[in-house]
């Protein structure tokens, strides 16, 4: 087994769980705060680790009081974080989290700090890490041209190629998507790169279709509760979710993308990947938090 790169956000989530979430311009009462660390970078890393893989993170913090949370967990979870640079002009990333305690939907909002400074140098420096690994795993909450830089760099080095295009994406031109060997979007990120609106399987399945002829590679839209749909070469297929109470869908979609990204670095084939992903995202809805709540292979298994 080979390792995995992932080149992210790092963020310190500041959460609250109310009963509902609130409309626009509404006060609705939580319980208690809590301060954890997160970030889509992070978050995938540290799941990607705690499901047995060797992984390296390439990314940016500040040196504020708020970034010991983010790096702490990152060492706790054995992730490689030679190449996180610790910024003296800049706050750590952090993102506001509001949580229904009925539904265990979320509404978030990111200030970007360190992670806007994550760059193409970041990412050259970064060359061991790749030459180490077999699977590189992006998202979208650093800068394209990062994100461009690492999958030039993937490519270069023959990894296999994953972007998680989260949050909902910028338009992204051809030339980077096709530098993506699977893109994982969820449906609202599908519906605004297809133009295709994402309700259903089948929906997701036309979508991934559109997809498809912009990367040339698989597309997997990921449906929550109903799991993903996977659009290859030779048409589609739904692969379910087993059924759980959530708590919290915060990290879900993050536990996915790591549980794919190690799986992939094992070798399996993409079919038998997306299954141990599926599980990984469920099971990562049954506990509170971001990266608090990404699974350990234990959790897999008792799904």
């Amino acid at each position: 087994m080979r390792d995995v790169v992932v080149v992210g956000s790092i963020n310190v989530d500041v959460s609250l769980r109310a009963e509902r979430l609130p409309l626009a311009g509404e006060t609705v009462h939580g319980d208690a705060l809590v301060v954890g660390p997160g970030g889509k970078g992070l978050n995938q890393a540290i799941a990607a680790a705690r499901l047995g893989g060797r992984v390296h993170l390439v990314g940016c913090a500040g040196t504020d009081r708020l970034a010991s949370v983010a790096l702490d967990a990152l060492r706790d979870a054995q992730v490689d974080d030679t190449y996180v640079r610790e910024l003296t002009d800049a706050t750590t990333g952090t993102a506001l989290i509001i949580v229904s305690s009925t539904s265990g939907e979320n509404q978030i909002a990111i200030a970007a700090g360190a992670n806007a400074r994550v760059d193409a140098t970041a990412v050259r420096d970064a060359i061991s890490a790749f030459r180490a690994s077999s699977v590189l795993l992006t998202q979208l909450e650093i800068p394209l041209d990062a994100v461009s830089a690492a999958l030039e760099q993937a490519k270069t080095e023959h990894l296999t190629t994953v972007l998680d295009p989260a949050p909902a994406p910028q338009d992204l031109d051809d030339a980077l998507l096709r530098r993506v060997d699977v893109l994982t979007p969820n449906e609202t990120e599908a519906e605004a790169l297809s133009g295709v609106c994402v309700r259903d399987v089948e929906s997701a399945a036309r979508a991934g279709s559109v997809l498809r002829g912009r990367t040339q590679g698989d597309v997997v839209v990921t449906l929550g509760a109903e799991g993903c749909v996977w659009s290859s070469s030779t048409g589609f297929e739904h692969i379910p979710a087993p059924r759980v109470d959530p708590v919290d869908t915060t990290g879900a979609g993050d536990a996915f993308n790591g549980g794919l990204a190690v799986a992939l670095a094992r070798g399996e084939p993409l079919a038998r990947a997306l299954h141990h992903a599926v599980l990984a995202g469920t099971a990562a809805t049954t506990r509170r938090g971001a990266a608090d709540a990404m699974p350990r292979q234990a959790d897999l298994h008792a799904l």
